[in-house]
């Protein structure tokens, strides 16, 4: 494909769907097969699956469900916009409170849209998407405008604010210096996976990528690295 071919320039948009319950999963791959400019290629059943798929299908547009078993819809979008960031997510899922919907923006979600979306939302919502665009539930802006409006950041849970830093030391990521963050406030690696939505495996690997880039070697370390650069405040 060249470089200025795009999506609706081979098949169609090409739509990947994960979702967990089979009645839902199918219903979906028949509606949206019906969408004029869109393809289905294929259905993931949980998050493992959908990241296997888009690595192996490469489609425009993943529609993700959130509540799924061994990997959530965020841990999969987190994991797709390292692997595969030009594959962009739209999350279709019943789960619409504060937490989900942050967590899921965080990790990359371009668009965010409640299972009772009828065709012509989904196609919107699709096809913006795939043109580089974001699509929200006017419910979700709605939320997004009243958390600015009170300050608060874009994460999920009561956790430090230093995840806020636009540019972390060392070419860390924003998730890996939301870490440390958390290290530094003194979170167990399960208490860390519960507040980002991700799993125990997931938080490992962003330690295992900071302890890489900083040059420190155990936990300790990292709480004074989070300090002296400012990802953590002591208050």
């Amino acid at each position: 494909m060249s470089a200025t071919e795009g999506p609706r320039n081979r098949s169609g948009i090409r739509v990947l769907i994960a979702d967990d319950q089979k009645i839902v999963r199918e219903g979906l791959v028949s509606l949206i097969g019906l969408l004029p400019g869109i393809t289905v290629v294929g259905a993931a059943v949980d998050g493992d699956d959908a990241v296997r798929l888009a690595l192996e299908l490469v489609p425009d547009v993943v529609l993700m469900d959130l509540n799924m078993p061994r990997c959530n819809g965020v841990e999969a979008t987190e994991r797709l916009r390292g692997e595969r960031p030009e594959v962009k997510v739209v999350v279709l899922t019943t789960f619409t409170d504060d937490a989900w919907v942050f967590s899921a923006l965080q990790a990359g979600a371009r668009g965010f849209l409640t299972k009772d979306a009828g065709a012509d939302e989904l196609n919107r919502a699709i096809t913006d998407v795939a043109a580089g665009n974001a699509q929200l539930d006017p419910s979700v802006q709605r939320r997004l405008l009243d958390a600015f409006g009170r300050g608060n950041r874009l994460a999920v849970g009561d956790g430090p604010s230093s995840a806020r830093t636009a540019e972390p030391p060392d070419e860390l990521t924003p998730r890996e210096a939301e870490v440390l963050a958390h290290i530094a406030a003194g979170l167990s690696n399960a208490e860390i996976a519960a507040a980002l939505y991700v799993s125990e495996a997931t938080v490992k690997t962003h330690i295992n990528h900071i302890f890489a880039k900083t040059g420190l070697r155990d936990r300790a370390q990292l709480v004074g690295y989070a300090f002296r650069t400012g990802l953590a405040d002591p208050d």
